[in-house]
């Protein structure tokens, strides 16, 4: 072995998947294996809001004080928040938990936050406000429906991957090839930017059988519900600063609570349509995972999860 492979440092470990599929539990266990030398960087583009903690999943104060969690409470919801930002942030975190001796563990299914740091992003234009007002306007008469029905004539792999009533993601692709003259889906496939240089541990986190994912995103936001969800909502409602346009509030729970809180229809069939919305979100996050290579699959309900993380560590 040369003095430059001994002075490399051990691989920073990626675990991503589907929401509620498990990768919180499994991250906290891979840290008591690793006896605390470890620490965990949120991987989550919802997390990063003040105030937004249930609906999130957040871990509580007490895990946090146990393990140290980064990228958590950064921004006030009315803010945003980039994946380029999200890029930078965590190289200059992995430089940190290394210099402490520890391992950065990245922990999330923010897939767009992963690429930009494992590969690069793409140069993309930025965003144009007449162009949104605009096809919020169109929206708001024709239907999210009709302007997936005009992505897929412009740009069918972008239509092809995206939900019809997705909103934020058809109207940025629209936007992008409105912009650009080229569809979204040809000019992400041209990063820039760096690409993560050094060695990563990609694990995957999902059960098996697509039943179970769905049972636990079901049982997940009825717990949320318990904890105080709409309450939640309600208090970022009531400050009226926040509309449901905004990123923050687009998070899949929060914009069909906040829809039943304007009276558009009732509580349970805000939790049905959360539970439907979680179960696309899974969904998409399923499909980039399976359409990157270098992902080692781990079935969370195995007993020994954690094992199975270490035993790919000591062969990698």
């Amino acid at each position: 072995m040369t003095s430059e492979e001994q002075a490399a440092p051990p691989p920073i470990i990626a675990i991503a998947g589907p929401t509620a599929a498990g990768k919180s539990a499994l991250a906290l266990q891979l840290v008591e294996h690793l006896q605390g030398r470890a620490e965990i960087i949120s991987v989550d583009s919802a997390q990063v809001y003040l105030g937004m903690d249930i609906g999130t999943a957040k871990p509580d104060a007490a895990t946090r004080a146990r393990v140290p969690h980064h990228l958590l409470d950064l921004i006030d919801p009315a803010e945003a928040y980039s994946a380029a930002r999200f890029a930078a942030d965590a190289r200059r975190l992995i430089a940190e938990i290394r210099g402490r001796g520890n391992r950065p563990l990245l922990v999330g299914g923010t897939m767009l936050y992963f690429r930009a740091l494992l590969q690069g992003l793409s140069d993309l234009p930025p965003a144009d406000a007449a162009f949104r007002a605009r096809t919020e306007a169109e929206a708001a008469q024709l239907g999210w429906g009709a302007l997936h029905a005009r992505l897929a004539e412009v740009d069918p792999p972008s239509a092809a991957r995206l939900h019809p009533n997705d909103a934020q993601r058809i109207q940025r692709a629209l936007e992008i090839h409105h912009l650009s003259g080229e569809p979204a889906s040809r000019q992400f496939l041209v990063p820039h930017g760096a690409a993560w240089d050094d060695a990563v541990l990609r694990i995957a986190v999902c059960p098996p059988q697509r039943q179970q994912l769905h049972q636990r995103i079901e049982q997940r936001f009825r717990d949320m519900m318990a904890q105080g969800f709409i309450e939640e909502v309600a208090r970022l409602r009531a400050r009226g600063d926040l509309q449901p346009a905004l990123p923050s509030m687009r998070a899949v729970g929060y914009r069909q609570l906040w829809r039943h809180l304007d009276g558009e229809y009732g509580l349970e069939q805000a939790i049905e349509l959360g539970q439907i919305a979680t179960r696309q979100y899974a969904k998409r996050q399923l499909t980039w995972l399976r359409s990157e290579s270098g992902w080692v699959w781990i079935d969370p309900t195995e007993p020994n999860a954690a094992g199975a993380v270490l035993n790919v560590m000591e062969s990698a």
